[in-house]
């Protein structure tokens, strides 16, 4: 209920005069809390925990491949970029989860494209 702030007389929720004594009523908004529906914490702890996958399987797909030097030219500097992004926390690219997913690790690759992180 609101109440006239000159006289005290309680008001209907729309008067926009106080019926006693006329002062003008001044609409104060409800405050209505809402509860957030989605969580953003659970999505971003579970991002972050798919991109530490992708990144370890890469370490892991090079150190396997350290034998063969040509696919180790292009896994490397795969690997780098990848951790780069992960820690400046900057988009990485479908192209690029593809190609991580082509050229060094099937399960770093699926890890990425799973991650919905900057999508």
């Amino acid at each position: 209920m609101k109440y006239c702030t000159k006289c005290g007389t309680e008001l209907r929720d729309n008067d926009a005069f106080c019926p006693k004594c006329g002062e003008k009523v001044d609409y104060v908004e409800p405050k209505v809390e809402v509860e957030p529906i989605y969580t953003e914490t659970k999505s971003k702890k579970r991002d972050s925990t798919l991109m530490t996958l992708a990144f370890a399987f890469n370490i892991i797909a090079c150190v396997t491949c350290a034998f063969a030097l040509i696919p180790l030219a292009w896994m490397l500097p795969m690997t780098m970029s990848l951790n780069d992004k992960i820690k400046n926390k900057e988009p990485i690219s479908v192209g690029f989860k593809v190609c991580n997913l082509i050229f060094v690790s099937l399960i770093s690759g699926i890890f990425l494209l799973v991650g919905d992180e900057n999508e």
